[in-house]
């Protein structure tokens, strides 16, 4: 009971931190959210080493499923929120991302790191070199192939258990799509994929996990539970933040840290 106390301690120290950063500096909290994890539930022997990304992975897309509603009814009420795609959009980051979730507990966990590592680095390195250029006036392709090319971000996203913004955002950019209503669109889209996400991961898990140790599936309830308790509450002050804190610089800093982080997971 102690370690499970202390756990969720932990946790709710991670989810105020998650939710900061993702106020701060626009991120999606399962950057951190997997890495961090991980470590936590095989230090406190909550499950084997086979399963630890899986459930971290899976209890990322739970949070994530919190934080994304909030930031997508923000983003409609500002109007900012594409209906023309998104609906093309949603369709293939749900399949997609359903898909990963029944498919992530048969993937080695080697491989799972690499990829794991592979997205983080692309998504840091593309937050070091990010540009201000002005859109693009590129035309928006017929919407099967938007929900083509968006099912294969949300299995991404699925798969290292992210809201799929980093990914989504620049994919609707290249098509003219103006950023706010990129961002929006992405938001509305992280929704899905940890929706769609976690029932893939709950499905595959539910042979795997028992209920009576904390489990939905895959889904670790006492770690989601701490995360989501503080996270939802720190986010406001991290966008107040952005104010008086130097972001830009703030940034390339924790960029540099998630290439570390994929680097460690990768050889550990």
């Amino acid at each position: 009971m102690a370690d499970l106390i202390w756990l969720f301690v932990l946790c709710t120290l991670l989810g105020s931190i998650v939710g900061f950063l993702a106020g701060l500096l626009g991120i999606g909290g399962g950057l951190l959210i997997v890495p961090a994890l991980s470590a936590l539930l095989v230090h406190f022997h909550v499950t084997d080493v086979e399963h630890v990304l899986v459930i971290a992975i899976a209890t990322s897309l739970a949070s994530i499923l919190f934080t994304s509603t909030s930031s997508a009814l923000a983003h409609h009420r500002n109007q900012n929120v594409p209906w023309e795609v998104a609906p093309w959009v949603l369709v293939g980051v749900s399949t997609g991302a359903l898909i990963s979730g029944f498919m992530a507990s048969y993937i080695p966990q080697q491989g799972l790191k690499t990829i794991f590592a592979v997205c983080v680095m692309f998504i840091a390195l593309r937050m070091i070199y990010s540009t201000h250029k002005a859109t693009s006036t590129r035309s928006m392709p017929s919407g099967a192939v938007v929900a083509g090319s968006t099912s294969i971000l949300g299995a991404l996203s699925g798969l290292i258990g992210i809201g799929g913004g980093a990914l989504i955002v620049p994919l609707l950019n290249y098509f003219s799509v103006d950023m706010k209503k990129a961002i929006g669109c992405a938001a509305v889209s992280g929704i899905a994929i940890a929706l769609f996400g976690c029932l893939g991961y709950i499905a595959s898990g539910w042979q795997v996990k028992s209920i009576s140790d904390g489990f939905l599936g895959f889904v670790y309830l006492p770690a989601l539970a701490g995360i989501v308790a503080t996270s939802w509450f720190t986010a406001p002050f991290g966008a107040r933040a952005t104010h008086f804190l130097p972001v830009s610089h703030i940034k390339k800093i924790f960029a540099l840290l998630l290439v570390i982080i994929a680097l460690r997971m990768v050889f550990s």
